[in-house]
């Protein structure tokens, strides 16, 4: 489909800097640029929330704006102006999606090599107040006490008190998580009763 002569209208009067005439460009193309969007984000499986949906809505008008509006100058009139448009949303929003997905995935891994790298912070990331601990684990019986000592205020990896205790490595993330999920019900009940 060829360029229609409302679209071929509107473009002239963007690149001549005409008045309104990007107010009417919004408001023109902003639903087919939120549906790429939606669409792009949906293909990938990324959920947007109304913030991240309005950041990359803006980045695309911004690409389209960038450097006196070369996309628009580099339109052929080949195709319709909303094919072409889609092409450089879609373009716009997976470069983004993409630089987010990695910046986090960056992020993560600098937080796990700076815990991996730092004794310090990795002591600190286990039950810190000692106190606590002790007083909680007195409701715990004898293995599972035991594990969740060995663990927190010792320090120990699973593979060490796998060996000390004689339960296999794969079972000792259970029984922690069903140990402090019992020291949580007795920390709440001591509080409130």
């Amino acid at each position: 489909m060829a360029l229609s002569e409302i679209d071929r209208n509107l473009l002239d009067r963007c690149l001549q800097r005409k008045p309104r005439a990007w107010e009417d460009f919004v408001d023109r193309f902003m639903g087919l640029v939120i549906h790429v969007i939606n669409h792009s984000a949906q293909a990938r499986s990324i959920r947007l929330s109304p913030e991240d949906r309005d950041d990359l809505c803006a980045e695309v008008f911004l690409q389209i704006i960038r450097d006196d509006f070369a996309i628009l100058r580099h339109f052929r009139g080949e195709a319709s102006l909303a094919t072409y448009l889609t092409v450089v949303a879609r373009r716009s929003v997976v470069k983004e999606l993409l630089r987010r997905k990695t910046a986090a995935l960056g992020d993560k891994a600098l937080q796990q090599a700076a815990e991996v790298a730092d004794p310090q912070a990795r002591a600190e990331q286990r039950i810190s107040d000692r106190e606590e601990v002790e007083r909680l684990l007195e409701g715990l019986k004898g293995g599972e006490a035991r594990i969740v000592q060995m663990y927190h205020l010792e320090g120990k990896s699973y593979q060490e008190i796998s060996r000390t205790v004689g339960v296999a490595e794969n079972s000792i993330g259970p029984i922690l998580s069903r140990a402090r999920t019992k020291m949580r019900r007795a920390g709440i009940n001591q509080t409130t009763g």
